[in-house]
């Protein structure tokens, strides 16, 4: 199997990972010239050298636009570096939550719909009328409906603390969604970027593979 020297580790790698200086975009080969300041164009060295400082590369024009890398930008590049996809599922569903909080949004869900407000127009229009005509104003709760107004009171005080933890519940899915959409987007734009460079590359290998063919044809129609 045919083989060559990376003029970096000074290795041997199958030719099949031969790259050659002339084909690295000039962001990354300063990036190399930082580690090996005698490497210009006419070097080269193995595609699995060339990701490690592609992906440094990208790692450091990153900082430069965000400037210090947050925990979530770090683990973006690290599902880059190890080919892992980052999921898009709702938190929620990986995080279902205690019963207690399923039952606040339950509650809430319920509380907030034009079922419950339905619902609730017959039962007070029910028990006022039940009250004032079907009993004659002598029912077990008559005009001003004293009791009513306690029930009524009792709801508030419980249905606002259960609709202030499905509001704080919510406020968390949102933040989780909000984090999960940036780190997507990010690992988009990133990959976008790796893409053009690896695009970059395969063109210049064509030109170079084009130009040997040439000079062979060239060569060939001279010794004719």
């Amino acid at each position: 199997m045919q083989s060559f020297t990376s003029d970096i580790s000074q290795k041997k790698f199958p030719v099949e990972e031969f790259v050659s200086g002339k084909a690295i975009r000039n962001g990354v080969l300063k990036e190399i010239q930082k580690d090996y300041p005698a490497f210009d164009e006419e070097s080269k060295l193995a595609a699995s050298e060339l990701s490690y400082y592609r992906q440094l590369y990208i790692q450091n024009l990153l900082a430069r636009e965000v400037g210090t890398l947050t925990e979530l930008e770090l683990t973006v590049l690290d599902n880059i570096n190890q080919n892992h996809l980052i999921s898009d599922e709702a938190s929620e569903i990986k995080n279902p939550g205690s019963r207690g909080e399923r039952w606040a949004d339950r509650i809430a869900s319920f509380g907030g719909s034009w079922k419950f407000i339905g619902l609730f127009g017959l039962f007070l229009g029910g028990w006022m009328a039940l009250n004032s005509f079907s009993l004659h104003n002598k029912g077990f709760d008559p005009y001003p409906y004293i009791l009513l107004n306690l029930l009524l009171s009792c709801l508030a005080a419980i249905q606002a603390p259960v609709i202030m933890m499905s509001q704080n519940r919510q406020e968390a899915k949102d933040r989780l969604r909000a984090r999960n959409d940036y780190m997507v987007n990010l690992k988009g734009e990133l990959e976008v970027r790796i893409l053009h460079e690896k695009i970059d590359h395969l063109i210049i290998s064509q030109r170079e593979s084009l130009a040997d063919i040439l000079e062979l044809q060239q060569q060939l129609l001279q010794v004719r």
